[in-house]
């Protein structure tokens, strides 16, 4: 019988499992993965989960009835050791498994702050996994003082919540702008704004020299030499690939997990899906970190483990909630030398972006309609006049016309 052994028990993971057994593979599937917990969303633990919204079963993708009724073994809590390509084996928590398929879909995990400036000091957190909310909620008190390192979407949506606590909150920056390395300055504006109207501080340009205190965090000096007093500190400095089991049983590394258009790494018989993954796209190699990546990929590795033989055709989405703000992203804007804005309209504004007069990407404040036109737009490859994108007399949904 074929079994196909899953490591790492998360969005993308679990995504596998059930295309697996949707498409009708009657083989043995295991999941393993280093979390207790089954697999969860990510995006609700720092807002809804946070703010007590939710429950921790309501983060489950699916029940733990959904594992036992489709003849999936799990074993949660557990470790991946080492892998053995030559005999097709794996060791996880002392147990020696075989498999005729290997799913690496081991996500990824938070920057932490250097121990040599603090970062080992207690009340210092990273926001990625059940455990990392749990241990920080009792920080979340009306008049705590918390420093956000990193003005990125995890570190801005942190605030959001902090500040929906009555907390006070300062955001460090260290490049000229917050969202510097993922969007346009007038994506940049408005959400500064936003957090600025709702009484964060934000400090751009601004270094982190060390964190103050002795055993748990007082404090921090910024490399001017200003100190700021901090009950807690949330670290949001970006993630590292999971790419560390793959990178020992000696698989070839870029980015992540290198892998081809059909999901397969230099290993024929494993195969990869999800944040620790990187993949052809338009001529270079891309990883992008994702829900709706983790999915569509991890759908394309179990087609193609049942000899569907596709290609991938990533079709790149993000959003993030911030008070009362729903921005959502549609394509990639690597490479964009223009924008244009449509809007605002009431509460909605959209960036679009473009290079020459190639729609590459759109970011929609609260406007799901300017977000669904241009995401269209960009699946099929077409790019409506500049003028056009601007001109509020034009509905939006006659730019689809372009």
């Amino acid at each position: 019988m074929t079994h196909v052994v899953v490591v790492g028990a998360g969005q993308a993971g679990s995504a596998v499992v059930a295309k697996l057994r949707g498409l009708g593979f009657d083989g043995q599937i295991t999941m393993i993965g280093e979390e207790p917990a089954p697999p969860y969303q990510r995006p609700p633990l720092s807002k809804a989960y946070l703010l007590g919204e939710m429950e921790e079963e309501r983060l489950w993708l699916r029940s733990n009835a959904y594992y036992a009724e489709n003849n999936v073994t799990m074993k949660l809590g557990v470790k991946v050791t080492a892998i053995d390509r030559a005999t097709k084996t794996l060791t996880a928590g002392g147990e020696t498994l075989s498999y005729d398929h290997l799913v690496l879909t081991t996500g990824s995990t938070p920057r932490r702050l250097p121990a040599a400036i603090g970062g080992e000091l207690a009340g210092v957190y990273t926001v990625r996994t059940l455990a990392d909310v749990d241990a920080m909620r009792a920080e979340f008190q009306a008049g705590h003082r918390v420093v956000i390192v990193g003005g990125g979407y995890i570190g801005l949506e942190a605030a959001a919540v902090a500040r929906k606590f009555g907390l006070e909150v300062t955001v460090l920056e260290m490049a000229p702008r917050i969202l510097q390395r993922v969007a346009a300055p007038e994506t940049s504006d408005y959400i500064r704004k936003l957090h600025s109207d709702h009484g964060v501080t934000i400090l751009e340009s601004t270094g982190l020299d060390r964190l103050l205190g002795e055993g748990r965090v007082t404090g921090v000096r910024l490399a001017d030499g200003r100190e700021l007093p901090a009950d807690f500190v949330i670290a949001g400095v970006g993630i590292i690939p999971g790419q560390a089991l793959a990178e020992a049983a000696g698989l070839e590394i870029e980015n992540g997990i290198k892998t081809d258009a059909h999901g397969r790494t230099s290993d024929p018989a494993i195969w990869s899906a999800g944040d620790c993954a990187s993949f052809p796209y338009k001529g270079g190699r891309i990883r992008l970190e994702s829900v709706g990546n983790a999915i569509d990929q991890a759908d394309l590795v179990a087609e193609n483990i049942m000899g569907a033989n596709k290609e991938y055709a990533a079709k790149p989405w993000f959003w993030s909630d911030q008070y009362e703000c729903k921005l959502q992203i549609a394509g990639l804007n690597t490479g964009y030398d223009n924008i244009v804005t449509r809007g605002p309209d009431g509460e909605a504004v959209s960036f679009w972006y473009y290079q020459g007069d190639t729609l590459l990407a759109v970011d929609a404040m609260n406007d799901p309609r300017g977000y669904m036109v241009g995401k269209r737009l960009i699946e099929m490859g077409k790019s409506p006049a500049k003028a056009q994108v601007a001109d509020l007399s034009i509905a939006i949904k006659d730019l689809l016309k372009a």
